[in-house]
């Protein structure tokens, strides 16, 4: 019982805070702007003004459950066959059951709905991806070997696949953080070029699926596409404010009426039914109409500062499976921030995606936490690493001596 105590000691004097800080800042924020940017739609619509702030509260509770717990675990057991092949049926199995019986948000199929809350497993696959591609990988480069060709293909088969799955919900942003993580895992291991073809490959699903739908507009002139919708939205926002501009220019509105310090928390105009998603995608808006230019700067200087530090932990790391899975968890986070970034200032097209650790989503939060409890796990792991190495030479110094 000592033994333990003193092992959880040790590693809490090496807790990284430069994640764990900004972490719990972010979430706390996120809390405070989810109920200021819910409050008011719930009492318009006979609801209780509190519901989504306190599931958000239990979300984020679970969230630091989870963070702690993976920032405890022993990497190893993520890297075990049984553990990454049943994970993938699992998170597989969901994707088939969310196309074919999940329930439509926003023109796509990527919920499932367990009374109270929803489960979006696209959410898990980015995790899954991430564990996955950081052993594969270091495999190869541990055992130094080439893998066969039916190794190879089989993980191509089995990421597309994935891949497949997410984009046909319709989910462009979750394909594309799913692709971004896999691709960049592969490209920072050095790995074999031949797996750029995977990058190809996931290009040609987005335009295999893309292109009926460009064509259908060309022939007929009608937008019947919802993704497309908001692409053309993207495009002429002003032009198309009556429909599927709305969204885009009501965040115009809110980020205007922000100006350098905004118009005081709860006082947003722009969440009063002229944003769609006041509390999710589109709660960056409301932090800028309500905290002004200031707000959104402290908030993206609080995400700046666990991205550069998990980069950071990745490259100062001497186990290429630790650092992978650095990268993986910084590109998870910084890719997911700049697509909803891009989206509520028009510089991307609008994509449901949510904003790290401040959009209301118990999926997105957990997930997100799990992936940051990875990274702090790497980062004490290093740590204790560094300190055992000091102390040993210390020893042999005096033993010398």
């Amino acid at each position: 019982m000592k033994t333990t105590f003193k092992k959880i000691y040790r590693k809490m004097r090496s807790i990284d805070y430069w994640i764990l800080l900004p972490y719990l800042v972010l979430c706390l924020i996120g809390v405070v702007m989810v109920y200021s940017a819910s409050a008011a739609i719930k009492m318009q619509t006979g609801g209780s003004p509190v519901g989504y702030l306190v599931k958000q509260i239990v979300f984020v509770l679970m969230g630091w459950g989870f963070f702690g717990f993976l920032a405890s675990l022993n990497l190893n057991k993520l890297r075990g066959r049984g553990f990454l092949w049943w994970t993938y049926v699992g998170i597989l199995f969901l994707l088939f059951f969310v196309k074919f019986f999940g329930r439509a948000v926003n023109g796509a199929n990527g919920w499932i709905n367990l009374g109270p809350i929803s489960i979006q497993p696209a959410e898990f696959s980015k995790l899954y991806l991430i564990i996955y591609w950081a052993n594969r990988c270091a495999k190869v480069n541990d055992e130094l070997h080439h893998p066969s060709m039916r190794e190879y293909s089989m993980a191509l088969f089995k990421t597309s696949l994935l891949l497949l799955l997410i984009i046909i919900q319709p989910d462009v942003g979750g394909f594309s953080i799913n692709f971004a993580i896999a691709a960049l895992i592969i490209m920072a291991s050095g790995y074999n070029s031949r797996w750029t073809i995977l990058i190809f490959d996931g290009l040609l699903l987005i335009g295999m699926i893309a292109l009926p739908s460009l064509a259908k507009i060309v022939a007929t002139g009608h937008i019947k596409n919802y993704q497309v919708a908001r692409f053309v939205a993207f495009v002429n926002p002003f032009g198309t404010q009556s429909g599927a501009g709305s969204q885009l220019v009501n965040s115009y509105y809110a980020i205007s009426n922000g100006g350098l310090k905004g118009i005081g928390l709860g006082n947003s105009i722009q969440k009063m039914g002229y944003l769609p998603e006041p509390n999710t995608d589109f709660i960056l808006s409301v932090v800028s109409e309500e905290l002004g230019f200031i707000g959104v700067f402290l908030v993206l200087t609080l995400l700046t500062i666990i991205i550069c530090q998990i980069i950071r932990v990745g490259v100062r790391s001497d186990s290429m499976y630790e650092g992978l899975l650095c990268y993986g968890v910084g590109t998870f986070i910084a890719v997911e921030a700049a697509i909803n970034v891009g989206g509520v200032t028009g510089l991307l097209p609008i994509t449901g995606v949510t904003f790290p650790f401040i959009s209301y989503g118990g999926s997105s939060m957990i997930a997100l936490s799990i992936a940051l409890g990875l990274a702090m796990n790497v980062s004490i792991r290093q740590k204790l690493r560094r300190k055992n190495q000091r102390r040993l030479q210390a020893i042999r110094q005096r033993g010398i001596g």
